[in-house]
């Protein structure tokens, strides 16, 4: 089995193995489900990276640092873990 060259061919193979084992039932609310999988770990990423610096994240992530404080707390993370 070939191994995915990008992030976006290991999204659309995660999708496929999920829609796979769902068989004939129908996801709902697929895209919520996405957003709240990827986002954690992308915003623990991004702190890791940062070394707790909110500023740098939010810069790196292309958003305010007042949105990343929020979706921080929304996950549950907190700075400098």
């Amino acid at each position: 089995m070939k191994t995915p060259d990008s992030l976006e061919d290991c999204v659309r193979a995660s999708l496929s193995r999920y829609l796979e084992d769902l068989g004939d039932a129908d996801p709902t609310n697929l895209w919520e489900m996405v957003m709240q999988c990827v986002e954690k770990p992308v915003l623990d990423i991004a702190m890791a990276r940062a070394v707790g610096n909110q500023s740098r994240a939010a810069v790196m992530l292309g958003m305010t640092r007042s949105t990343l404080r929020k979706k921080l707390a929304q996950h549950d993370l907190h700075p400098g873990r």
